[in-house]
Parts: structure tokens; C-alpha cells; sequence
């Protein structure tokens, strides 16, 4: 019999609205995801630890874990300290790295995750990846994707506005990665998935045309929606290439070289991006990419992170190598270190006139 559908590994739950944090509860309280009312939650000793107090009388049968910080480490002590609850699930409450560091715990020890989100800064809060430091810098890790997410707008308002603002720019880079991935599958012959590349460039493309501001209800749902999107595209796909091309190469390689001076990684991947589509020969595109990055207050230049154009150029030759196989508009122009010079000083020229 011919296969004519597939399974789409998503969220059973998605609640985005001012006082979604308030149905936690009812949430956990479904049959699928924690039958006997015990499970562990993940939280943060900042932002995590106001919100405990806020919620712990609605959840007596939640046991509650601090995440130390983002690394590998931590994860797996995270794993190990929850594993002997017999619990139903994990709940991960707080930014990006208590819930890559839950997310992975959570895969680690066999339990389904529930993210709740208190901040947009990254694609990571429905993502099946985690992001986590280790001893060599940064890894990727491979987890299942959540079984349900909340985002309570109130709670995100709260947050100081850098975190919606990194949020943006690596919604916004999805248009540059889909156009790598696409290039890839011209050149190279490599196989794109046209749902994952549908939903990744549309979650793009309703921040990048959304007339409203990182205080905005509408715009914070819009920007949530995209990055839920975006994180249910790399599942589709399997892989990262839904949401990552030459602008998140550009982004790692500025982490690498300059640890100690790196910016968030959606400003990163926001200028990256617009640099890379400028690169494609979409200059139109590049201008209007740098256009509402600017608009919502992100950097459009290297000085703008802090970075000289010498740096900058450096981070782009380095980039390549930082996903060997990889097939980027990076990897398909080979520039010359005199190349990407001359590059980036049209690309400043482009979207500074």
C-alpha cells in the first residue's frame, strides 16, 4: 500500500495569550502527558524562582529543580538528580537555556517535556534540539520535541526587550537558511523538504512583514507563532536546515573567535542573514531584511555588535567550518579573504544609503 500521509512530530498543546502560565495546571492535569499528577519542573534561580512562588500552590504535585546554567554538565546532573522521582514528565520554566538544559534531561531520562517559555529570545522553546556548552565550546543535541508549550505574553513583556529582540532576528533568518537549503538542492543535488521549507520561510516572512513592535500583543503572538513554527520544521526535516544556513556559520564562527565579546544569537544571525542574502544577489531582500532589523533595534552592521570589519570578515571565512558538509551561499562563492572584504563593504553601502 503506498505511504499518501506521514506523522508530524509537534506539540499536543500550544498556548500563547496574556495568562497562558495560568493553565498550566489543566495542562498537566491531561491524560497524555501526566496521568498521576507527579512530575518534575525545571526552573531557573532568577525570573524561575519569582514565578515558583507564583504558581507552586497550583501545582502540589510537582517537584522542583534549580538549573544551575547552559551546559552539558548541568543537563546531565539535571537528568540524574530527577530520574529516581518515577515522575510522568518534566516541566522546563525560563528562557533558552533552562529549556535546552530540561530538554535534554528530560530526553536523557525517557519523559516527555513541557516547555514554558518566558522569554522569545530563540527558536530553542519547540525546537528538538539543545543547545548546551561543554568542554569543546557548543554542541547540538538531538531530543524529542515538547509535548506541550506555553507562553504567557504577560510573563515576556516582563523580560528585559533584548531577549523579543533576539527572537526576531532568528525568525527573521530563516529566509536567508531556506534559501541556502534550497541553493544546496540546486547545486548539490541535496533533498529538500518542502513542508519544512514552507513553514520555516513563512515564519520568516510574518515577522518580517508585521508593521508592529516588541510591545505589542499582536506582534509578540506573530513572533511566538514563528518560532514554534520554526522549531516543528526542523522536526519535519530532521535536521537544522529549516532555520540554519550561512547565517547561523556566521554566528558560531563569532562565537568561537570571540567568546568573550559575542552578542545574542539572534542579533547575530539577524545581521548574518542579511549580509547572506546579500551575498545571493538579493539585494533588495538584504535591504529590507536590514530594514526591519533596524526598525525593532538590532544590529545591521559588524560596529553595531561591536565588531570591527576586519573581525567580521574574519568570522565569515571561518564560518564554513563550522558545519563541515554543509552548503551555503559561504561554501558555493568561496570567496577570497580580499572577496569577502569587498563584499561586505557593498553590503554596508547597500543598506546604509
Amino acid at each position: 500500500m503506498p505511504v499518501l500521509s506521514r506523522l508530524i512530530p509537534s506539540p499536543v498543546v500550544v498556548d500563547i495569550r496574556p495568562g497562558a502560565l495560568d493553565g498550566l495546571a489543566s495542562v498537566l492535569a491531561d491524560q497524555r502527558i501526566s496521568p498521576s499528577g507527579r512530575f518534575a519542573v525545571a526552573v531557573s534561580g532568577g525570573s524561575g524562582a519569582r514565578l515558583r512562588e507564583r504558581i507552586a500552590p497550583m501545582l502540589p504535585g510537582a517537584t522542583w529543580y534549580e538549573v544551575g546554567g547552559g551546559t552539558l554538565d548541568d543537563a546531565i546532573r539535571l537528568a540524574d538528580e530527577m530520574k529516581p522521582g518515577r515522575y510522568d514528565a518534566v516541566v522546563g520554566i525560563g528562557g533558552g537555556k533552562v529549556i535546552d538544559c530540561a530538554k535534554y534531561a528530560a530526553a536523557r531520562i525517557g519523559l516527555p517535556l513541557v516547555a514554558v517559555a518566558t522569554n522569545l529570545s530563540h527558536d530553542g522553546i519547540c525546537s528538538p534540539v539543545s543547545i548546551l556548552d561543554n568542554d569543546a565550546g557548543r554542541g547540538s543535541y538531538g531530543v524529542p520535541t515538547p509535548i506541550a508549550l506555553l507562553v504567557d505574553l504577560a510573563v515576556v513583556r516582563e523580560a528585559p526587550v533584548r531577549f523579543v529582540r533576539s527572537g526576531i532576528g532568528d525568525a527573521l533568518s530563516n529566509i536567508s537558511a531556506v534559501a541556502d537549503w534550497e541553493l544546496a538542492h540546486r547545486v548539490k543535488g541535496e533533498r529538500l523538504d518542502g513542508l519544512a521549507a514552507a513553514m520555516a520561510r513563512q515564519a520568516g516572512e510574518s515577522v518580517l512583514r508585521h508593521p508592529g513592535g516588541c510591545g505589542d500583543d499582536g506582534f509578540l503572538t506573530v513572533l511566538a507563532e514563528a518560532l514554534v513554527l520554526s522549531g516543528i520544521a526542523m522536526s519535519i526535516a530532521g535536521h537544522t536546515r529549516p532555520s540554519s544556513g550561512a547565517c547561523h556559520e556566521i554566528g558560531h564562527a563569532l562565537d568561537l573567535l570571540y567568546p568573550e565579546r559575542a552578542a545574542s544569537h539572534g542579533e547575530q544571525v539577524g545581521l548574518a542573514a542579511a549580509f547572506a542574502t546579500h551575498l545571493r544577489g538579493d539585494h533588495e531582500g538584504a535591504r529590507q531584511l536590514a530594514g526591519v532589523l533596524r526598525r525593532h533595534g538590532l544590529p545591521v552592521l559588524a560596529r553595531d555588535l561591536g565588531f570591527g570589519d576586519d573581525e567580521f570578515v574574519r568570522a565569515v571565512r571561518l564560518a564554513p567550518e563550522t558545519r563541515p558538509g554543509r552548503y551555503t551561499v559561504l561554501e558555493h562563492l568561496q570567496l577570497s579573504p580580499e572577496g569577502i572584504e569587498e563584499a561586505y563593504a557593498e553590503y554596508v553601502g547597500a543598506v546604509t544609503s
